[in-house]
């Protein structure tokens, strides 16, 4: 339970971490590698706070219904946001290196 708990604590601090940073950028395409890696976080976040209340606290049929579906949104939403991530990371790159050759 306790590393269910701290998992939690962590993805949502990477995920302000990371809107933090979303914010921040000026680059566009960084911008969207970004917000896909806040996507995953967001996701596992829901993911895991769903699972948690799957294996300790649930104790009605309603709260076992609504706990799996926040493990299974969380878990489609942090697969689109590392396929975001995959798509994004090339370009990323690309637009820093083209930055850096500016300089």
């Amino acid at each position: 339970m306790f590393v269910l708990v701290v998992l939690i604590v962590v993805l949502f601090a990477f995920y302000l971490f990371y809107k933090t940073k979303y914010i921040r950028s000026n680059r566009q395409v960084e911008k969207k590698w970004l917000s896909a890696k806040s996507n995953i976080a967001l996701g596992l976040f829901v993911c895991f706070f769903g699972i948690n209340h799957l294996v300790f606290i649930s104790e009605t049929t309603t709260s076992y219904i609504i706990a799996s579906i926040f493990t299974i949104y969380g878990a489609y939403f942090s697969w689109i946001g590392f396929k975001k991530y995959k798509h994004y990371l090339p370009f990323a790159i690309e637009e820093a290196n083209s930055l850096e050759a500016q300089k």
